[in-house]
């Protein structure tokens, strides 16, 4: 009897306050509030991935952060909430809140990725290890924690309002816990299908902090209170709708063709005199690149074609060849024009990838694009092909479903008797257990002869695998009878230095694939890599002279450029480097110093064309490597590495 004449008497509160003709007279307002409260969080929720994913990554270990921290928001919110209730069971300070949170989620698409960089720029120069963990956790506690925290307390403090005895208690809970749960499962379906590919993720953020600022409207406005905080919130709103989707998440970018979402993935094109180049990361990685000028492009696409040969297919010779992971279809270009005879299908998750090779990458025209999962249509394909690349990337991440013994051995059965296997390995590392090792001793599990050749210039190692003993012998002797001089300079390269893999104990499963911690951690080894001489002037000079070092950086770091480039050209002559390559190589560097307008462009254009050369000039490669050992080792004395965007 006196726990219920208490929940009565908490009752009679509310009911004052709608004395006049109040929406709480009813509970349905209630319930409602509990639903779009529901929705609100977890679109929320799938909003902060798509917010994180250009910067961090979409991995397992990032959604980990994000629902790890939303549940501590939650959980505080749920416990402060009720409290807060039993104190003051007023409901002016429940739909309070919920005008804060209202504002504080339409400002996020107008300061969450300034935060972002901040706490990432933070983090670069005072954490060893970790990095990307710590700076999205981080990013997440700043951006998410507060709103969601006060979206805790709505569900506890409707609990409050809404039982006006232990009759129905039991009832009116499952009510409101329905209401909750259907608006969760309308807010994680609506983003994800509906509103994210449809106007991207900032309008999002704005559709459902407009919801949740029209619930505290709609209570104020009928109680005849706040007039102020009603037309403040009011108003930052329509500011953050104005502002929020003025600047993309590459907003520092100025030569962006499009920059757009998907229901997969965060797009950005990016074109210049030379190239086009898609991203779905705006920090790491290059998915897709096709150059303008048709022919090879000095990178791993081209050491892949290499895989028709292995598998006894000369240039003019039919094949069938898949992709697992087109991407734009760069491959499938190449092939197109080394390979004229061969049949490309090509499997893209993301169809809009797919648009965006029509609109912007001169896509193959010849070849049959399935928008379509890699393992899932090798599940239903029923062919056999000679050639199979897998070049599936998820971000920077490799999906753990394509990178396993039981996808490999899928891939095995896919292949005709003398077929090839080609996968494009980024990601490098010395270290031992490192993700390559564990890819490449996958593969050797499953197939007999696996070997490596190293892309000269980048990071990316290409793996061909077969059943075929004679596939490198067959190889050797039938590349030179090509009829395009290109390419026989190439497969003199790819045959000078395909290696023989030994296999090691190293396996994914599908049980066991941990690839996104192995990738984490190259990632890291990358960063604080190239991150190394800020970080010393930081140590050295504080935040002072790391400010002067960021004005003054252009300046450095082409002082160091012209330095190492005079160096290696003096080199060149002094190793007896024929005339005409250094002569070549002088000429690029001032058509680029001229397009530029900057010398530290130039060298930089300097280094990778002596590191291509080894493949027109196969006599002088021993002289050109040690040309590209004194820009190595200039960089490691200055602490400058210069940075170049990894062909994933």
């Amino acid at each position: 009897m006196g726990e219920a004449g208490s929940t009565g008497n908490n009752t009679h509160n509310i009911t004052q306050t709608g004395s006049r003709k109040s929406v709480l007279n009813s509970k349905l307002y209630l319930y409602l509030t509990e639903f779009f409260a529901g929705m609100a969080v977890m679109a929320v929720e799938l909003g902060a991935s798509r917010l994180l994913a250009p910067y961090f990554s979409s991995s397992q270990i990032v959604w980990t952060i994000i629902i790890g921290t939303i549940m501590i928001a939650m959980a505080l919110g749920n416990v402060w909430g009720g409290r807060s209730a039993d104190k003051n069971p007023d409901p002016d300070r429940l739909y309070r809140r919920i005008l804060i949170s209202a504002v504080w989620i339409a400002a996020i698409p107008v300061c969450g990725k300034y935060i972002i960089l901040g706490i990432s720029g933070v983090l670069v120069l005072t954490v060893n290890n970790n990095f990307l963990v710590i700076a999205a956790f981080l990013a997440c506690m700043v951006i998410f924690v507060f709103p969601l925290f006060l979206l805790g307390t709505v569900t506890p403090s409707l609990v409050k309002y809404s039982v006006q005895s232990l009759d129905d208690s039991g009832k009116t809970v499952g009510t409101l816990g329905a209401c909750n749960t259907i608006g969760s499962i309308i807010g994680t379906f609506l983003p994800t299908f509906v509103t994210i590919p449809a106007v991207g993720t900032a309008i999002t953020f704005l559709i459902f902090s407009g919801i949740l600022l029209v619930l505290g409207l709609v209570y104020f406005i009928s109680e005849r209170r706040r007039p102020v905080l009603c037309g403040v919130t009011a108003a930052l709103f329509i500011v953050c709708c104005c502002l929020g989707n003025l600047n993309g998440f590459a907003f520092w970018e100025k030569n962006l063709v499009y920059e757009g979402e998907s229901v997969y993935n965060y797009l950005q094109v990016k074109e210049d005199d030379e190239k086009t180049i898609l991203s779905t990361n705006v920090l790491f990685g290059v998915q897709s690149m096709t150059m303008k000028e048709k022919n090879l492009t000095g990178m791993y696409y081209d050491y892949a074609l290499a895989a028709p040969m292995l598998a006894g297919i000369s240039e003019n010779e039919s094949g069938d060849a898949l992709i697992l992971g087109m991407g734009t279809g760069t491959y499938a270009r190449q092939c197109d024009t080394y390979f004229p005879s061969l049949n490309v299908t090509g499997v893209e998750i993301d169809e809009k990838i797919t648009k965006l090779a029509n609109q912007y990458f001169d896509a193959s025209e010849k070849a049959k694009v399935v928008n379509y999962d890699g393992r899932a249509y090798l599940n239903v394909d029923q062919n056999n092909y000679d050639v199979i690349m897998v070049d599936a990337y998820q971000d920077i991440t490799i999906p753990f479903q394509m990178s396993s013994v039981e996808f490999f051995t899928d891939v095995k059965n896919h292949l005709n008797t003398n077929g090839v296997m080609v996968v494009n390995i980024n990601m490098h590392t010395e270290k031992e257990g490192n993700i390559n090792q564990y890819l490449s001793d996958t593969i050797a599990s499953v197939f007999d002869y696996v070997y490596l050749v190293e892309v000269p210039g980048t990071t990316n190692v290409e793996l061909f695998a077969t059943m075929n003993p004679e596939a490198e012998k067959q190889f050797q002797g039938s590349y030179a009878s090509g009829n395009n001089g290109q390419l026989r300079s190439l497969f003199a390269s790819v045959a000078k230095n395909l290696t023989p893999y030994e296999a090691g104990d190293y396996l994914l499963t599908d049980d066991k694939a941990p690839v996104e911690v192995l990738g984490m951690q190259v990632i890291d080894d990358l960063i604080q890599s190239e991150l190394s001489y800020y970080k010393e002037i930081f140590k050295n000079e504080g935040i002072g002279g790391l400010l002067n070092s960021f004005s003054d950086g252009t300046v450095q770091e082409e002082k160091v450029l012209i330095e190492v480039g005079k160096e290696i050209v003096d080199s060149g002559k002094q190793l007896s480097v024929p005339a005409e390559i250094l002569e070549k190589i002088i000429v690029e560097k001032k058509e680029v110093e001229a397009r530029t307008g900057t010398k530290a462009k130039a060298f930089l254009k300097l280094h990778l064309l002596i590191k291509e050369t080894p493949l027109r000039h196969r006599k002088w490669r021993k002289e050109i490597e040690l040309l590209d050992q004194h820009w190595h080792q200039h960089q490691v004395a200055t602490g400058i590495m210069i940075s170049r965007r990894r062909h994933i």
